[in-house]
């Protein structure tokens, strides 16, 4: 990460050990590091940590079971590949939930976008045919898949 100072950081709430989250993370996201870690006293369980994911820093709260995630934030993860997108989507998603359009839900609630890099080009084609196409075959998918988007848009 630059010498800048990130000005926005997404702070989420957990119900549970977000050590374990964190470290969960930083297993599948090679790029990661983590911050920090907050114990309220020795032998105790996490408090908060903080991670940088990909160049985004994240602060991770052990609240309990106050509130809960739920779908309406979610990270979105940009793949330059489908062999990245296979990876992070099953490991993110083991002991989750999957859902449609490159959803999924981690085990600790989380929620994911795991998402082909091309994907806004196809489905902002210039030619409108070509660019409902590519919505219609991802609005049909779980996890996405880069060459079914790409046939679809040139289908069209």
């Amino acid at each position: 990460m630059n010498a800048r100072v990130q000005g926005v950081t997404p702070f989420l709430w957990f119900d549970g050990d977000v050590e374990e989250a964190a470290n969960f993370y930083l297993s599948i996201l090679k790029d990661g590091r983590l911050e920090s870690v907050h114990r309220p006293a020795a032998g105790k369980p996490a408090q908060s940590a903080t991670v940088t994911l990909r160049g985004q820093r994240l602060h991770l709260f052990n609240g309990g079971p106050h509130y809960k995630l739920t779908p309406a934030v979610s990270l979105m993860v940009d793949c330059d590949t489908q062999g990245e997108v296979d990876e992070l989507w099953d490991k993110l998603s083991a002991g989750g939930a999957k859902s449609r359009c490159g959803w999924l839900q981690d085990r600790y609630g989380l929620s994911w976008q795991i998402i082909p890099k091309i994907l806004p080009k196809l489905l902002r084609d210039p030619n409108p045919a070509k660019a409902h196409a590519a919505l219609q075959a991802m609005l049909q998918m779980d996890k996405l898949d880069i060459d079914r988007l790409q046939q679809a848009r040139d289908r069209a």
